[in-house]
């Protein structure tokens, strides 16, 4: 048998870039990351996209806090459930999951860093203080919502998987820092 037993976990988004909110993403399909997996012959778990799931392709940017209620906690948990039963059953059967890479400065799949604004809601027609709500948002230290019920379950469940955040703003650099320590 050929199998290496080795898996990688990733964002959604890594392997298809079009769930990104429309205009984010400056990749055409997949980020070249994922190649550099496969090359080493790791399997690939793609996690759901929960925005694509709740708010679908034509929806507008995010910001953390707005994901940072009960139901969108609820949802992200159910949308999860089904991946910590794989990655248990995978680690109870000797594979070795090298980790998980988030996205950072995602609202949802941020690790290291996530978007932020306590101004950005509300009705945007005829926005008096537009430009307010626009220039509060700001990337942040800390996790993304869906990343942390992801990684809430994952110590719940006693699943010891390193996460690593993804900075698609540097990314070659980014990618080179989480290949090392795989």
């Amino acid at each position: 048998m050929k199998r290496d037993k080795t898996i990688i976990v990733t964002c959604h988004c890594i392997l298809n870039c079009n769930s990104k909110v429309e205009g984010l993403s400056e990749f055409k399909g997949s980020i070249d990351l994922a190649k550099s997996f496969m090359d080493k012959g790791m399997g690939i778990i793609q996690l759901p996209c929960p925005e694509m799931i709740l708010y679908g392709i034509k929806r507008w940017g995010h910001a953390r806090e707005q994901f940072d209620n009960m139901f969108y906690r609820k949802e992200a948990k159910k949308m999860l459930m089904p991946y910590i039963a794989q990655f248990e059953g995978y680690i109870k059967s000797g594979y070795d999951i090298k980790g998980i890479i988030a996205i950072d400065g995602s609202p949802s799949c941020g690790f290291n860093k996530t978007c932020s604004s306590y101004k950005w809601y509300g009705e945007l027609s005829g926005c008096s203080n537009l430009n307010e709500k626009i220039d509060d948002i700001a990337l942040v230290d800390g996790r993304g919502i869906f990343m942390d019920v992801l990684i809430k379950l994952l110590d719940e469940y006693g699943l010891e998987i390193p996460v690593y955040g993804l900075d698609e703003s540097n990314l070659k650099e980014s990618s080179l820092d989480i290949l090392s320590k795989l």
